[in-house]
């Protein structure tokens, strides 16, 4: 998709180019477009230098820290870091809790919290999930006892991505069972580093260990870690969801995919059908880049993502998924030995040509980008009944 860019964008733009071609380093930018699993520390050595530039948090308001930039002038942003293969920011602290902080938090939570995200120096997980409560987040089960100045959790959460990085946790308890599911839950802020926290890998289907469960047995958390109101936490559980569903939607990196996916399919022949099929997946794209578009504009006028969260983050997740099934297709016998590049284990061994990558890898953990953050059923759901007032 092309914008009418004005002078004042065209100048950031080749700002933003500028900046990339100085300071992204070429090795990360290699691993990222290989697509190799990236470590903490790489996510922390892009982030330092976005934070150093005062790019870390483009969503931000200017007062807590944001770039204060157009909602054109963020899209440019992301797209050309995606074109550079720059990775993505991890989202827990900057894009989730990070909002959920200055919107709702106290001013000594914002002088706490918000420079270490910024920085980096504090990484978030989220603790939403539990068994049996996933897509039914009201149904949670883990438990806050109110025990005079501090919290007494027990429970467990699971799905826990990068629980393992993480220094804090923002995550939904019960407070009070006796009232409805949604009424009865508070928000907190949970240092990972308390006595009676356990943290376990699940391999997931790529051999990759992203996410965890976690186990929380009288882990003390003091009240001055609630976000707002003891029993509010389902109205700020929302409010971070719908900039969730928005990151999910990971528009600028499909449109990178799908050009990833039309340089396989010229090397390896490019058939009538497979082009008929990039061409659908790209205007699958365009449209997703115009809801983009209007969700960023609503934010910048201090409105928080309304059921557009919910329609980027179906048609987001569904593309990525398609993206990466013709990939497959396109691949053909180079994807059947479930082949990691040899640049993840040492061996400088061809096992498969360069384009290949890790795709398979990719693909399959895309199969639960329709089901993180909400799956795509809940998402129809809201829109059904914010809209279509089902």
């Amino acid at each position: 998709m092309d914008l009418q860019l004005n002078d004042q964008d065209l100048a950031f733009q080749d700002e933003v180019r500028d900046f990339l071609e100085r300071e992204l380093p070429a090795e990360l930018s290699a691993k990222v477009k290989r697509g190799g699993h990236l470590e903490k520390e790489d996510f922390y050595r892009w982030q330092r230098i976005l934070y150093d530039r005062g790019w870390i948090a483009p969503a931000w308001p200017a007062e807590y820290g944001g770039t204060g930039w157009t909602p054109t002038q963020r899209y440019i942003f992301e797209r050309i870091c995606a074109d550079a293969w720059a990775p993505t920011v991890v989202p827990f602290g900057l894009r989730m809790v990070g909002p959920v902080i200055y919107t709702f938090g106290t001013d000594e939570q914002k002088a706490r919290y918000l420079p270490r995200i910024l920085s980096s120096d504090d990484f978030w997980c989220q603790g939403y999930s539990e068994p049996g409560s996933g897509s039914d987040l009201a149904s949670l089960r883990s438990r806050a006892e109110d025990a005079g100045d501090h919290y007494l959790i027990n429970g467990q959460k699971t799905w826990t991505s990068q629980g393992h990085w993480a220094d804090m946790m923002f995550m939904l308890v019960r407070t009070d069972p006796n009232v409805k599911p949604q009424q009865g839950i508070t928000f907190l802020l949970v240092d990972m580093k308390s006595p009676g926290i356990t943290v376990r890998p699940i391999i997931t289907l790529d051999g990759w260990h992203y996410v965890n469960e976690v186990f929380f047995e009288d882990v003390r958390v003091p009240k001055e870690n609630r976000i707002g109101e003891e029993g509010k936490g389902w109205t700020y559980a929302k409010f971070l969801l719908g900039h969730e569903r928005t990151g999910i939607a990971g528009v600028q990196r499909s449109r990178k995919l799908i050009g990833k996916l039309k340089e396989s399919a010229r090397s390896e022949g490019l058939g009538a059908e497979q082009r008929a099929r990039i061409g659908q997946l790209e205007l699958d794209l365009m449209a997703l880049e115009y809801t983009e578009l209007r969700v960023l504009t609503r934010e910048q006028a201090g409105q928080a993502p309304g059921p557009e969260a919910s329609l980027l983050k179906i048609k987001g997740s569904e593309l990525t998924q398609a993206v990466f099934q013709l990939s497959i297709e396109t691949l053909g016998y180079h994807t059947l030995p479930y082949p990691i590049p040899p640049s993840e284990w040492g061996s400088n061994l061809p096992l498969v040509p360069e384009h290949v990558g890790n795709t398979v890898a990719a693909h399959l953990y895309a199969r639960a980008a329709t089901i993180f953050g909400g799956s795509n059923e809940i998402q129809r759901g809201i829109i059904a009944k914010s809209v279509l007032g089902l």
